[in-house]
């Protein structure tokens, strides 16, 4: 099956790991189309969302074009599928993160003017430290096709991180919302009263606290892999293993659109609606269409009723 440290992916884990890239990509694409057509749902942490979001779109279709490519030795496109998702991935790490503290300082620390001053440090960290290590590995001829099973070294440091990090913040945070509703459980009649767009963008947002979960279920099989790997143990190549790292690396984007578009009961309805608003246009529009081309040259549709009635009067 494999020899060395090269692992021999069969045509059933590509079509997987392809499907899974191509839901990914549409989740992704629904949350920033939902965020672009709503104002009322661009909350910052929805933003912040939106920016991984981007980070996952990239991460898919860089995989994607990997696993459609198969690339059996160094060339400029292996090199370039290799850098754009190391960054996409990286990247993905640290928007991930940026969430959770963003949550937590808004939310533990009830301070929202700290939390929002803190989006552009977010943005030149996960932007900018990935970039810069995507460079570096690029210059230090580090991506490219090799032949291993783990990616750049550098990832798996952040990836590591983000296990230390995000399982804590999330404690926290969750045990302040517990906290939080227990306290204020009398007022809930008065709660009950607030707009429903409040309701809607808040629910939302606290569903963002998911997303650290989201995160981890999906990424560890590939840090089992890295493990195995270290310990050399024959079992980082199993077929099931090597498919279900496939589809975590791949799939937060789908992960996420549906938890935060398709379970988010005021996203999906209003999603639903502008799809049956557009299939109305379109059936219209076929019909205004296919009543034009029975009308004879130089006849409008006044003159046609017109004249069907003057015939019906004649009949009868």
């Amino acid at each position: 099956m494999a020899s060395g440290n090269q692992t021999v992916v069969y045509l059933s884990e590509q079509v997987v790991v392809l499907c899974s890239c191509a839901l990914s990509f549409v989740g992704s694409s629904l949350i920033i189309l939902t965020y672009a057509l709503w104002p009322d749902l661009r909350t910052t942490p929805r933003r912040l969302l939106v920016f991984l979001s981007v980070s996952d779109w990239l991460s898919a279709v860089s995989y994607a074009f990997g696993v459609w490519r198969v690339f059996h030795g160094d060339s400029p496109d292996c090199v370039a599928q290799g850098a754009i998702s190391t960054f996409a991935n990286t990247s993905s790490f640290f928007w991930t993160v940026a969430i959770a503290v963003y949550l937590y300082v808004f939310i533990v620390r009830s301070s929202q003017r700290v939390a929002d001053s803190l989006v552009l440090v977010f943005h030149l960290v996960s932007w900018g430290v990935p970039l810069i290590i995507t460079v570096a590995a690029v210059c230090l001829n580090k991506i490219g096709y090799d032949a291993s099973e783990v990616s750049v070294g550098w990832c798996w440091i952040w990836e590591f991180l983000a296990y230390l990090t995000l399982p804590v913040l999330y404690v926290l945070i969750k045990r302040h919302i517990h906290i939080a509703h227990a306290a204020l459980s009398e007022y809930r009649p008065i709660l009950a009263g607030r707009p429903p767009s409040h309701s809607f963008s808040s629910m939302a947002d606290r569903k963002l606290t998911l997303i650290p979960i989201i995160f981890i279920v999906l990424r560890i099989w590939s840090t089992v892999r890295f493990i195995l790997l270290l310990v050399g143990s024959p079992a980082r190549q199993s077929p099931v293993l090597v498919t279900l790292h496939g589809i975590g690396n791949t799939s937060q984007g789908a992960a996420n659109c549906i938890m935060f578009v398709l379970f988010t009961r005021p996203i999906r309805t209003r999603l639903c609606a502008a799809l049956c608003c557009c299939s109305k246009c379109r059936a219209e529009g076929r019909h205004s269409h296919d009543a034009s081309h029975r009308l004879l040259p130089g006849q409008d549709a006044t003159t046609q009723r017109e004249e069907e009635d003057g015939r019906a009067g004649t009949q009868s």
